[in-house]
């Protein structure tokens, strides 16, 4: 029997679906921590007193980078979800972009907007 070139129809609707509920959940993270950068809830030190105001800035600001980082970090993960989401319309979607082979349904079930099999994934390191 023949290798499999490429996923069913209706595999890549699974992958699918399970892509676009990482998406939903991954914009929602985004937004929470857009928000704790810019104090978009409201929840903040800035009208408490002066001296807690300043013993806090500190802490603020590490917490400011942090969300920033995190949120550069989503903003590249929601990025990729969307690429497979493109790579399924394309059906393309699943194959390995240096081996050529399908890349375990296990594996992008685990890491959806995965484009590399683990083979190839360890030749890399």
């Amino acid at each position: 029997m023949a290798e499999k070139t490429r996923y069913s129809d209706e595999e890549l609707e699974e992958f699918k679906a399970v892509i676009l509920e990482k998406l939903e959940k991954a914009k929602s993270d985004y937004e929470l921590f857009k928000n704790d950068i810019t104090h978009g809830d409201g929840n903040d030190t800035q009208d408490t007193s002066p001296t807690f105001h300043v013993l806090e800035e500190g802490a603020s600001v590490l917490g400011k980078e942090e969300s920033g980082r995190l949120a550069q970090r989503q903003q590249k993960f929601i990025q990729s979800l969307q690429a497979a989401l493109i790579r399924i319309e394309n059906k393309t979607y699943g194959v390995c972009r240096v081996t050529g082979k399908l890349i375990p349904k296990e594996r992008l079930l685990a890491v959806p907007h995965a484009t590399l099999s683990i083979e190839a994934k360890n030749k890399q390191n």
